[in-house]
């Protein structure tokens, strides 16, 4: 994010409008994109659905808890949430 002067970008009318609400203050104007959920982007809510998907295959297969959180590096309380608890990531 850069700083840019507003009287090298905006028309003499518009800044006389903001200065109405604002006078010599900065003002952080957003980008209009469109916001994005949490993980998606970056891959990182598709790369822990994959992980946790991977979990509960593994406990059906017999898998304990136990073994699960030392293989992942996870605690046994995650792992217990990741397999009964966390249907809606199914």
């Amino acid at each position: 994010m850069a700083y840019q002067n507003a009287r090298e970008i905006l028309p003499a009318a518009l800044i006389e409008e903001i200065q109405k609400y604002i006078d010599g203050e900065l003002l952080y104007i957003p980008t209009k994109s469109d916001k994005t959920e949490w993980g998606i982007r970056s891959g990182a809510r598709q790369k822990y659905a994959e992980r946790n998907h991977a979990i509960r295959e593994q406990y059906k297969s017999d898998v304990s808890i136990e073994e699960l959180a030392k293989l992942y590096f996870l605690s046994t309380d995650s792992i217990r949430k990741i397999v009964y608890g966390d249907k809606r990531a199914q």
